[in-house]
């Protein structure tokens, strides 16, 4: 049974003109989540363009510049919900330049739409944006083949794309990829089936996404809790308490469970959870919650709560896919602030193990420059120690990002090995 309440992110990548705007678009206003008036506002700028019909792609497309050139150069976030869940969609960029902010976009999704024009078919950017996928261990992949309509609904174009696709995703790591023909234009097989498209035994794309299994993606084993601040309120109420709040990471938190604290290694009990003014029994990922601990530990921000026979590595060196995301290049053994989970710490790049060839998945290992969007296995090493899983295993605790203290830019993002 589906729970209303449960949220699902997805993100949209394609090239240039695939449709990702478009589909959205046509997700938001055939499923009746566009408000009246901004409804009216995009038919004025849609007749102000001599458009007839009203353009879908406005919806999202919100810079100016976007709109003048009718791409997406930014991550735009939509929020939308139907009887039977919740949607936070991330429309990301089609252009070779902007391909970092589809990493952005990207590293919370449960799903990734990657759309293809079905006269096209598996272009360099399909690869770069499927390879992207599953670097960041998205679950589930819906492959929308758009623009059916242009070719006159033909199942051997879509037949074709799927075995193209199919035999370059062989070599990643992908659980779950599902194949869509639509046309996000006309609307087939976005929120109806498609009547021009009979062959087609599927859902339609909003059905497949309200019903698809995403509670499995949550790691519920490993209990991680990185503690954001220490609260010490002293009021009235809560005059002796001390807690620790912060985001459940992953697994499950109880009343009387017994912990310890890293890095020191300090062991205790938990004595309460509170959210907001209520007193939980359990809680677990993602909720955010204050923990309370039965004996006074000093406890501050960048340490994290985990059980006893359950506990990450501690490692001031780590091996990581690294997305070089800045216009600068990589400066080596220069010293960047590295954020992981709520620990700031300081780091280098200590070596470029190698770079990655999107296009055929090959290694370099003789190119150590890092440019925007190069995607690369890079040794880290940290002035204090992390507590770290694998991304594999844990998305939260296996990902960090590079921060550059000169400009206070983020640089990078990586994913631990």
């Amino acid at each position: 049974m589906l729970n209303n309440n449960q949220l699902l992110r997805f993100t949209t990548a394609g090239s240039v003109d695939d449709g990702k705007s478009t589909l959205i678009g046509r997700l938001l206003y055939d499923s009746k989540s566009i408000f009246q008036d901004q409804l009216e506002e995009i038919k004025k700028t849609s007749s102000r363009k001599g458009i007839q019909e009203v353009d879908l792609a406005m919806f999202t497309d919100g810079l100016r510049d976007e709109r003048e050139q009718g791409i997406t150069i930014d991550v735009a976030y939509r929020y939308f919900t139907t009887p039977k869940r919740k949607f936070i969609i991330a429309d990301t960029p089609g252009h070779i330049q902007y391909t970092r902010n589809m990493v952005t976009g990207a590293s919370t999704a449960n799903v990734a739409l990657i759309l293809i024009d079905a006269r096209r078919g598996v272009v360099e950017q399909t690869k770069r944006h499927a390879f992207i996928a599953s670097l960041l261990q998205i679950p589930h992949i819906l492959v929308c083949i758009n623009k059916m309509d242009l070719v006159n609904y033909e199942e051997k174009f879509f037949n074709k794309i799927i075995e193209e696709f199919e035999e370059f995703s062989s070599k990643l790591l992908v659980k779950d990829i599902r194949f869509i023909p639509i046309s996000a234009l006309l609307g087939d097989n976005v929120v109806k089936r498609s009547i021009n498209m009979n062959w087609y035994q599927g859902s339609p794309l909003l059905h497949m996404l309200e019903t698809l299994h995403i509670s499995s993606d949550i790691n519920k084993v490993d209990a991680r809790f990185p503690v954001q601040t220490a609260l010490r309120p002293q009021n009235e109420k809560y005059r002796y308490y001390r807690g620790y709040a912060g985001k459940i990471s992953s697994g499950v938190f109880r009343v009387n469970d017994e912990v310890k604290v890293l890095p020191s290694g300090l062991i205790s009990k938990i004595k309460s959870i509170m959210l907001y003014d209520n007193q939980l029994v359990e809680a677990h990922a993602p909720m955010s919650v204050s923990i309370a601990l039965e004996d006074d530990l000093d406890v501050s921000r960048g340490n994290m709560i985990v059980r006893l026979n359950n506990q990450p590595k501690i490692e001031k060196e780590i091996e990581v896919m690294l997305c070089w995301l800045n216009n600068e290049n990589a400066k080596p053994k220069i010293k960047y602030s590295i954020l992981h989970t709520t620990n700031i710490q300081k780091a280098i790049i200590k070596d470029v193990i190698y770079k990655i060839d999107i296009n055929d998945l090959k290694r370099n290992y003789d190119d150590k420059v890092l440019k925007m969007n190069d995607i690369c296995k890079v040794k880290i090493r940290t002035t204090q120690p992390l507590m770290i899983d694998t991304y594999r295993e844990n998305r939260a605790t296996g990902s960090i990002i590079l921060i550059d203290d000169s400009t206070n830019e983020t640089v990078a993002a990586g994913m631990i090995l």
